[in-house]
């Protein structure tokens, strides 16, 4: 398993009236956590843009079992279990920082489309690569 933490801190734009982080939120921290997780891995999005391959989201859920609140510290743990073929899984916990009960919990799924063509096509070895490199190395 390959596993990255992104600390964040609950801006107040965030938040709904009750200082509560609007549920839409979470899918915008998941793509911080993806990012990070795929740089430390060595590549950026932009990488992998310039290698001719985009990823688009296919498929998201998300469970909400505690609020994050305006000005708290969070972590969002991002993790990739498998090597992607077509697709590409990363699961998602936000903590409050300091707490282990998990706020969110979730995961988006990436499906691997060729830049000039715009047609689904499998991962390319280079990435696999990659993620084999990082779950040997964890």
């Amino acid at each position: 398993m390959i596993k990255h933490k992104t600390k964040i801190r609950v801006r107040y734009a965030d938040t709904d009236q009750m200082r509560v982080v609007h549920h839409a939120r979470f899918l915008e921290y998941f793509e911080l956590g993806r990012s990070d997780l795929i740089r430390m891995l060595g590549m950026s999005y932009g990488d992998l843009e310039r290698r001719g391959y985009l990823l688009p989201v296919v498929e998201v859920f998300a469970r909400y079992r505690r609020p994050a609140l305006y000005d708290e510290m969070i972590i969002v743990e991002s993790l990739i279990k498998e090597i992607p073929k077509a697709s590409l899984r990363i699961e998602y916990n936000v903590i409050r920082e300091g707490e282990p009960d998990i706020l969110v919990e979730g995961y988006t799924v990436h499906g691997f489309l060729n830049a000039l063509s715009s047609k689904p096509t499998r991962a390319p070895a280079f990435f696999i690569e990659m993620i084999e490199k990082g779950l040997q190395g964890q």
